[in-house]
């Protein structure tokens, strides 16, 4: 699946939330948007980016960014794990992967030395116009959102 690069017309999506609801991409206009893809809710690795990214929030706000995680997980799941982590920021159903396609996200990747097809742990930057800034795909769990603040000037 060809990936999103700087300069590129983020896709637009409509997807369930965690907390019943639905978030459209294209309703968040006009705002800076961080959007994550991770495998899998409740898992060590997607555990530690989700809490780094709820202990990172108020300096993300703080820069004008709202997160959004992506996940292909049922709404049932995201909604424990919102809970049991005490995650204020949506987190996404796409099931379908559908999404994950298009933004590049799924596909083919390493895992423990085999070539499997998952979901890709990615990240990428929004402007206000839904403009990808930045685009990170294959990033580590650990340590993404120090990174991801650092090359976003964000202290």
């Amino acid at each position: 699946m060809p990936r999103l690069a700087v300069g590129d017309v983020a896709p637009d999506f409509t997807l369930p939330t965690a907390d019943g609801g639905s978030l459209t991409l294209s309703d968040l206009r006009g705002r800076r948007v961080v959007v994550y893809f991770y495998p899998a809710a409740g898992t060590p690795g997607c555990t530690k980016q989700a809490c780094d990214f709820r202990d990172s929030l108020a300096a993300l706000q703080g820069a004008g960014l709202t997160v959004v995680g992506v996940s292909p997980d049922p709404v049932a799941k995201l909604a424990a794990f919102a809970a049991e982590e005490h995650l204020t920021f949506p987190l996404v159903s796409d099931e379908s992967r559908e999404t994950l396609q298009a933004w590049g996200a799924y596909g083919e990747k390493q895992l423990y030395g085999k070539t499997v097809t998952g979901v890709i742990r990615s990240t990428v930057v929004l402007d206000a116009d839904g403009v990808v800034e930045l685009a990170q795909y294959n990033v580590r769990a650990t340590g993404h959102v120090a990174k991801l603040r650092r090359d976003l000037g964000i202290a």
